[in-house]
């Protein structure tokens, strides 16, 4: 089969560092990119920049998902292309987390990925074509000391993708998670003297999704981990 051109995506979790890059390399692809975020008064540049469009969606709420891919069929168009980024953590002894802040990391990373995947698959099934990507971590394959809450949500990431490639892949729908083993430069994170790409550079990661979602039907990937030439693993 040929290469499928996408026309539209949807970034959810949209904001600085990886999201921007993902927007900039879209739409330098030509490709339409739709920005969601609970909050998007500073997304307004970004959106600008890629002649974009931002929606408010908190991806833990299903009637805000719902809503927003409601509000993208009524006017951006759905998306053919979903990458899902956020995530919560809140870290400590296990004896001494809160249950209400671990129940919202589970929320945020996983059941939202969940509620976001549902709407997204349910407008490219009727197409059979479409991709989704969900970001991971360093927790999606490995819990940390004191960071229970993080490695849940991660573990929960990886499991619907998986889930949804096998159900999908056959029926035309590209679903990867990405693994993200190591952290990712910016303004507020950058690199020690003398450490040159130490950290993952945010335009390089988005190189790296923009050839998964390139791929063709012949040689799909359902995982990928980037890591930094100098992180152990």
């Amino acid at each position: 089969m040929p290469n499928i051109k996408f026309n539209t995506a949807l970034i959810v979790g949209a904001g600085s560092g990886l999201s921007a890059a993902l927007a900039r390399v879209l739409h330098a692809e030509g490709i339409k990119v739709a920005l969601a975020a609970r909050s998007t008064g500073d997304l307004d540049g970004l959106a600008k920049e890629v002649g974009g469009a931002t929606f408010t969606c908190d991806a833990s709420k299903r009637a805000d998902v719902e809503k927003l891919f409601s509000d993208l069929d009524g006017s951006f168009g759905a998306p053919e292309i979903v990458i899902y980024n956020p995530s919560f953590r809140t870290r400590g002894p296990i004896a001494e987390l809160d249950p209400d802040e671990v129940e919202k990391s589970l929320m945020i990373t996983a059941f939202g990925g969940f509620l976001v995947g549902q709407q997204a698959v349910k407008r490219m099934l009727p197409k059979k074509r479409g991709c989704v990507v969900f970001t991971g971590a360093s927790a999606s394959i490995k819990g940390f000391a004191q960071s229970a809450p993080f490695a849940m949500g991660k573990f929960a990431l990886r499991g619907l993708a998986q889930s949804m490639s096998r159900e999908l892949h056959p029926k035309g729908i590209h679903v990867v998670h990405m693994i993200i083993d190591g952290g990712i430069r910016s303004a507020r994170r950058l690199e020690p003297e003398g450490k040159t790409a130490s950290l993952l550079n945010p335009t390089s990661i988005a190189a790296a999704y923009l050839h998964v979602i390139h791929q063709p039907h012949s040689a799909w990937s359902s995982e990928m981990e980037l890591r930094p030439w100098v992180e152990s693993f």
